[in-house]
């Protein structure tokens, strides 16, 4: 009988859509649970939001350069914005377009999910190729890994095997400044360091979380 503990995370798909599973864990990515959060009295309270918000733009643009299981993204696409999200990882991109297609079947997601746009591959050749300039970049390149393995989530445990922490952080911000958006924001721990040592305009910070906000100068004339 195979030991399962001893082989790596692999993709299942059960009843309720496909899942990671691995080391005893199974992580899903699913928006239904985000739900709560995306009421309005809630909404513009989420930090990121706040961070993100443009004023004088009816119909503000995202691109969320590092997706993930695309929860940031709901965020800001339940805020309005049309969000383009990158993700590198086959497996993780896997997982977040599952997400999408599932959500696209709820009522109460689907007009949500409807103005986000899965581009599975890597954010700073995907950047060069963009064709317009958004917004807003959001950048949540992954935090460090923890010195006590009781600090880090146990929901990404498991992405820990796929992605490692950024290791191209000055890349990763060119790309994004090459993109000439009003702003760029950037997910931190709230006591971490600046990306690529980049001193932001200004910063929100919470418990968990801190979200710096790079203004970048006017693109000359």
């Amino acid at each position: 009988m195979t030991n399962e503990a001893n082989l790596g995370p692999e993709l299942r798909r059960d009843a309720e859509g496909l899942a990671l599973v691995g080391d005893g864990m199974v992580l899903r990515a699913d928006f239904a649970r985000l739900l709560p959060r995306l009421r309005p009295d809630r909404l513009g309270r989420e930090l990121l939001v706040r961070a993100a918000r443009v004023r004088g733009v009816e119909a503000p643009t995202a691109v969320d350069a590092t997706a993930g299981l695309g929860e940031d993204s709901l965020l800001l696409a339940a805020a309005g914005f049309t969000v383009t999200m990158f993700e590198k990882d086959p497996v993780i991109a896997a997982l977040l377009r599952d997400a999408l297609e599932r959500a696209a079947n709820e009522p109460q997601l689907a007009e949500v999910v409807a103005r986000m746009e899965l581009v599975e591959g890597d954010s700073v050749a995907g950047l060069s190729r963009l064709g317009f300039s958004p917004d807003v970049v959001f950048l949540d390149p992954m935090f460090p890994e923890r010195t006590k393995s009781a600090a880090v989530k146990k929901k990404f445990q498991l992405l820990h095997h796929l992605e490692r922490p950024c290791d191209n952080e000055e890349e990763l911000l060119d790309a994004a400044l090459a993109v000439r958006p009003r702003k760029i924001v950037i997910k931190r721990p709230p006591k971490g360091p600046w990306l690529a040592g980049a001193k932001p305009s200004h910063s929100l910070a919470g418990k968990a979380v801190r979200y710096d906000v790079l203004v970048p100068p006017p693109a000359p004339r």
